[in-house]
């Protein structure tokens, strides 16, 4: 298992040539499809190759109240590009798509879009693990987020098995 913890460090470097991210996209103002499918086309000119695309599900919001239901979805991009690095772009393209705040401190709110970085793996297949103040890989919260299962179980069963078995184990 790679692993990368720095305290307050803001950047590290893995020492890894390629890597598997799994993202979840979520929007749930404008015109919602398309705003996935912005995000995933410059998610591939921006990070690496889309190497795969859940269906869009229609969800509720969680963790607060709208009435602006949600449409999310998960892919799986291939990069060489490390964790926090993709981190950037995916916040670059937020801010580029229209997102001017970022969720804090579990208040959520409306977003036209919301790219979150799921999971890592390395070339051979290891989670990696992150846990630096801007980013935490595997995500913390995704085990309780069906509209992130979902889909990410479309595309990665086989990591969502992981995922719902280490947490049996807790």
């Amino acid at each position: 298992m790679a692993s990368a913890s720095q305290g307050n460090a803001s950047s590290f470097f893995i020492l890894h040539t390629s890597f598997v991210y799994f993202l979840g996209l979520g929007t749930n103002l404008g015109n919602k499809e398309q705003n996935l499918r912005d995000a995933v086309q410059k998610i591939e000119e921006r990070i690496g190759k889309v190497v795969s695309l859940s269906a869009f599900y229609a969800t509720a919001p969680w963790g607060f109240d709208s009435a602006n239901g949600f449409l999310n979805a998960a892919c799986r991009v291939d990069t060489a590009l490390q964790p926090l690095q993709v981190l950037d772009a995916t916040q670059a393209i937020e801010r580029e798509l229209g997102r001017t705040a970022k969720s804090a401190d579990g208040v959520y709110h409306d977003r036209i879009i919301d790219i979150d970085l799921l999971a890592c793996l390395d070339v051979s297949g290891r989670e990696v693990l992150v846990d630096v103040p801007r980013l935490k890989l595997p995500h913390p919260l995704m085990h309780l987020r069906d509209f992130v299962m979902k889909p990410l179980g479309e595309i990665a069963p086989e990591l969502v098995r992981s995922i719902q078995s280490k947490r049996k184990e807790k």
